[in-house]
């Protein structure tokens, strides 16, 4: 009997070694994804996942998930640090009702979003909603038809930080919303076009929500800059084109 005991014993630890070197090997530092592939896959470069939902549960913590080629990814819910890349590609999300990309994630957390083109088709939310997270980035990116906003950061982790360069925000109801939630958030913006938004370019809404940018072009919307609530915005520069109501609460010289 004791010896049948310590086999078991023995055979119950080496099953458990087993199963925490599968779990360890779940989740790769980085992934592909490709407009053939498969979310059954194991989002190696040889047999990329489909979309970016099916690649993150693949993706280890301050891991990247990259395009092989171009495709439409799907929206995805992001909960920790992460990057993804597409770089001289077509990597859509395109939506319908939801929103594009939903940021979840923790206090320290950077999340990065590079060469994406985010779609909402007239009927989707917010391109990027920030719920928490301790910074965004989002270069190289274009967002457009939302009824709501460009990108909505309304994180509820203080001091919370988008950060917007080289991009296109056109065509939603409103373009960059900084609003955080019981908290103040910062929004920074850099040679970034926002266009056409049918309700206003940029906004900071509440007491200490700032929105601060520099060489952008802020155009075409009956309310260029919009501050709600001690929302404050900052223009550096001269470098900036801004049509429609609203004005910079301070511009300091650009250096």
């Amino acid at each position: 009997m004791r010896y049948f005991n310590w086999c078991a014993s023995l055979f119950a630890f080496a099953l458990l070694i087993v199963m925490s070197a599968g779990s360890a090997q779940a989740q790769a530092t980085r992934t592909w994804v490709s407009g053939v592939g498969d979310d059954a896959n194991p989002c190696s470069r040889t047999a990329p996942c489909k979309t970016f939902a099916g690649a993150i549960s693949k993706t280890a913590p301050a891991g990247e998930i990259d395009c092989l080629d171009p495709g439409g990814f799907g929206a995805v819910t992001i909960t920790k640090s992460l990057t993804i890349r597409c770089v001289a590609l077509e990597a859509g999300v395109l939506v319908s009702g939801t929103n594009g990309i939903n940021i979840v994630a923790g206090a320290a957390d950077q999340i990065v979003l590079y060469g994406l083109d985010i779609e909402g088709l007239g009927t989707g939310i917010d391109g990027v909603k920030i719920f928490s997270a301790g910074a965004v980035y989002i270069f190289n990116t274009t967002i457009h038809h939302f009824t709501g906003n460009g990108v909505n950061m309304n994180s509820t982790v203080a001091s919370s930080r988008v950060f917007i360069q080289d991009s296109i925000i056109t065509e939603n109801a409103g373009g960059v919303n900084v609003n955080g939630n019981g908290v103040a958030n910062v929004g920074s913006i850099s040679k970034t076009l926002i266009d056409g938004n049918t309700s206003f370019a940029v906004q900071a809404n509440g007491a200490g929500n700032i929105v601060a940018f520099a060489r952008s072009i802020l155009s075409n919307s009956p309310t260029g800059i919009s501050l709600l609530g001690g929302g404050t915005s900052v223009c550096f520069g001269p470098s900036n084109i801004i049509t429609g109501a609203g004005a910079c609460s301070s511009s300091p010289t650009f250096r």
